[in-house]
């Protein structure tokens, strides 16, 4: 395993935890960014993980976005600049693309790029004094690490035009109403809740989990037909597998399955 400075990274029953700790409020530098990156692939590939959480240490922040000084010190320079804002491009990319399920447990401020990585998890649950918002219009630039994408294929397009344009903050309740997040929960049980979730996920055949997601992310940016045969060639492609065999099976015997990702 890794060592971190700025995260924050440990595994339990096959779920990995990687929660962002650079006081005072998680905002991401290059080296919190190098280092989630780096985090991130520690936990896909290894197979002792079937499913990642991302969240915030301490009570203040999940992130509150990226670091100002870090953007002041380089907006001067367009390549530097713009190879900044490729960096979280990317790396968000990744979690989105990701086959293993990613869960963002927001347990504090999530503001720019901090919303951005909520939008590239697959899955968003909130703590109860949560907030939301896209504020870089308030600094005279927009979103870069996608929040002017996803946050339209998440919530209302009108919406999202309104939360960038306005920069407004918004908090877990009405996240939770346009949709943003899939559920609220009291502040302190926010990663207990993730690591619940997580665990009901792992619990699945692996290949599964693998194959869903890409049917759902490849199919988001197709065409109906086109995603249809994905799904097709995805549920043939998992039916010769020995763990739709054991599940076809336990599910006969009247018993719970036992998958072997295989």
């Amino acid at each position: 395993m890794a060592e971190y400075q700025n995260i924050k990274y440990g595994v339990q029953d096959r779920i990995a935890v990687i929660a962002i700790d650079h006081p005072p409020a998680n905002a991401f530098d290059l080296r919190t960014l190098d280092e989630l990156e780096a985090a991130f692939d520690e936990a896909t590939a290894s197979a002792e993980v079937k499913a990642i959480i991302i969240t915030g240490a301490g009570q203040f922040a999940f992130v509150a976005g990226a670091d100002i000084n870090e953007i002041r010190n380089l907006a001067s320079d367009y390549e530097a600049i713009k190879g900044f804002m490729t960096k979280g491009q990317s790396l968000f990319n990744k979690i989105e693309a990701s086959k293993k399920p990613v869960i963002a447990a927001v347990n504090a401020v999530a503001l720019g790029g901090g919303l951005e990585l909520c939008l590239a998890c697959h899955i968003r649950i909130a703590g109860d004094k949560a907030r939301f918002g896209l504020p870089e219009i308030n600094l005279g630039i927009i979103p870069g690490w996608g929040g002017t994408q996803r946050l339209q294929r998440v919530v209302p397009k009108g919406k999202a035009i309104e939360m960038i344009l306005t920069g407004d903050i918004i908090n877990a309740q009405e996240a939770y109403r346009i949709g943003l997040v899939e559920k609220v929960v009291p502040a302190t049980a926010v990663v207990k809740e993730a690591m619940g979730l997580a665990k009901k996920i792992t619990e699945k055949g692996g290949l599964a989990i693998a194959a869903a997601l890409d049917a759902i992310q490849f199919g988001s940016d197709a065409t109906l037909a086109e995603g249809l045969a994905r799904e097709l060639e995805n549920v043939s492609r998992l039916a010769q597998s020995n763990d739709a065999r054991e599940g076809v099976t336990a599910f006969l015997e009247k018993r719970r399955p036992n998958f072997t990702d295989s």
